[in-house]
């Protein structure tokens, strides 16, 4: 993977930046709590025994290169903003959030290290979705800030679905993989309208790859064993993804149904949402506080992003007046 000591030295900052100003509640959550639920804030005590149980560990990377990303990730807090957004699980052992250096693999995922539920993300992975981000907004129908963030949460809510499958002994029928992307999907949505919006197109320019050119070339050609993964195709995923979120509101995402859904697939998205929503509510309410969940859609957790990071300020500072005008610098 290409590493540009430059461009990568902001990477995680705006990745983290981004998340602080992201994870802010939407006017509407079709299926968030109730406002008229009796008891809107949790007390104290419940809130900091349920934030106690997820752990952030900012693993140091073996590699020296990834020291500057290492150190922008923690003094922006990323970890920390998901992990507001769990912390409404009645989890009932700890869960461990944790970036890591992974010799040169860009990956995330879930198993339990030493009987604890883990989630790792790679220093790698992080520096992956900086360096495809799209320059042409209009034509991507995304802006590259939100194709950051949304792939990042789409692949952290993706490993916590994981946990929750794991934790909680959830039945899953067909592939957890499948599964977990929905439980994503829906965390997703659940911040409704502006905001659901960007985070699943976002989410989806992870796939642009291979659907760039789905008018031109509607036919793709794959080795037979990419059907054995335990994952679905990336098309598929790129699908079901659209798919549920046109279903949740064909308003607000008609014009990426319109772009991109089949009319045989997005006739049925509605349904296909409905009893998503269903299990959900049948699986994993049942282990959510709903007064903290309903805190947490209602909180706004906004950073100083006129602060640039300690470790990141020198760095601008010491560049040209033209080289400061660029945006990574002006980010923050």
């Amino acid at each position: 993977m290409a590493f540009l000591t430059c461009r990568s030295s902001i990477i995680v900052a705006a990745i983290a930046a981004g998340l602080a100003c992201w994870i802010v509640p939407a006017a509407r959550a079709e299926d968030a709590p109730r406002a008229d639920n009796p008891g809107q804030n949790a007390p104290a005590p419940a809130d900091a025994a349920a934030s106690d149980m997820i752990k952030i560990e900012y693993v140091p990377p073996k590699d020296p290169k990834y020291q500057t990303p290492y150190k922008l990730v923690q003094e922006r807090g990323a970890l920390e903003m998901m992990k507001k957004v769990f912390t409404p699980l009645r989890l009932p052992v700890p869960v461990t959030i944790r970036t890591i250096g992974c010799d040169g693999v860009s990956n995330a995922w879930y198993q339990r290290e030493n009987d604890r539920p883990t989630l790792s993300i790679c220093y790698e992975y992080l520096v992956e979705i900086w360096n495809v981000m799209p320059k042409d907004s209009a034509a991507a129908m995304v802006t590259a800030g939100d194709a950051v963030i949304g792939q990042l949460f789409f692949a952290l809510a993706h490993e916590f679905g994981h946990a929750v499958f794991d934790i909680f002994d959830i039945p899953v029928f067909g592939r957890e993989e499948d599964a977990a992307d929905q439980f994503a999907t829906y965390i997703m949505l659940q911040f409704g309208e502006d905001r659901a919006h960007r985070l699943i197109t976002g989410a989806a320019f992870s796939y642009r790859e291979f659907i760039k050119n789905h008018k031109q070339k509607p036919n793709a050609s794959v080795p037979l064993l990419t059907f054995s993964s335990d994952h679905g195709l990336p098309e598929q995923r790129f699908y079901n993804l659209l798919c549920l979120a046109y279903g949740y509101d064909a308003k607000l995402f008609e014009r990426v149904a319109n772009e991109y859904l089949p009319k045989s697939r997005a006739r049925n998205c509605r349904y296909e949402y409905v009893i998503l929503r269903y299990a959900f509510k049948q699986l994993i309410v049942p282990h959510l506080n709903m007064d903290l969940a309903k805190t947490v859609m209602d909180t706004k957790w906004l950073d100083d992003t006129e602060r640039r990071p300690q470790a990141l300020r020198g760095e601008c500072e010491r560049r040209g007046p033209q080289q400061r005008a660029d945006r990574n610098c002006r980010t923050f």
